[in-house]
């Protein structure tokens, strides 16, 4: 999720029509910028070179979910179709890209589910499949845990934490930050303990395939 306040604009933004590298291409009303989602940046108009915001905000999940933790929601019903029809099925079942691309970078398969950030300038990606349960990571002197509950879907939001004490460690199956004694509580995503000491979510990302961020940026460093 990108800040759509920017350079002293409110942008509104709207589906272009348009992919790069297979990966989408928005528009916004004001400018007549035009944005690719995976790398943030705009490739025409007037912010050309430039790039937005990440926001530490954004979750996806299953309605099914979504419903249980907020009862109360209204639906904004798109030309009254609610029939739960997936157009994409046969795309996420697929092993090729969209339209036959493919990935260039050859470390992972194309179609690699990915958490991939960018972190103090750096674009990183690791394979969803190596954080499934937890993983914990020392990121230029940053200490990062990464969790993914077991059977996620791919599109399932990817939480991450970080801290610059001792790191994380797991004991008897549970996760724990090392300096304040918080424990991951895998039902909640967030670590239970003091709250001013506990880890911080202070990365954002995206959860990808490798292909579609890959192309966007080559210079992606994979965690191994």
């Amino acid at each position: 999720m990108y800040d759509r306040d920017y350079k002293g604009k409110t942008l509104h933004f709207e589906a272009s029509g348009g992919l790069i590298n297979s990966s989408l291409v928005m528009q916004d009303f004001e400018t007549d910028s035009y944005w690719a989602i995976m790398s943030g940046e705009s490739i025409a108009g007037e912010f050309k070179g430039t790039k937005l915001v990440e926001l530490p905000i954004s979750k996806k999940m299953k309605w099914q979910d979504w419903v249980k933790l907020h009862p109360n929601t209204l639906v904004l019903s798109v030309a009254g179709r609610e029939d739960g029809h997936n157009p994409y099925g046969s795309y996420f079942s697929s092993s090729e890209g969209f339209r036959g691309t493919s990935a260039k970078d050859r470390r992972l398969p194309t179609k690699e589910p990915i958490f991939a950030f960018r972190w103090n300038g750096k674009n990183y990606a690791v394979a969803q499949k190596s954080i499934r349960d937890g993983k914990a990571y020392k990121l230029n002197g940053m200490n990062v845990f990464f969790y993914r509950p077991k059977k996620a879907e791919m599109f399932h939001s990817t939480v991450v934490y970080t801290t610059i004490g001792d790191g994380f460690k797991q004991t008897d199956g549970e996760w724990v930050d090392r300096t304040s004694g918080c424990v991951f509580n895998p039902e909640t995503e967030q670590f239970d303990g003091n709250a001013e000491k506990c880890p911080k979510r202070r990365i954002v990302g995206f959860d990808t395939f490798w292909y579609n961020w890959s192309l966007a940026n080559p210079d992606t460093e994979v965690l191994k």
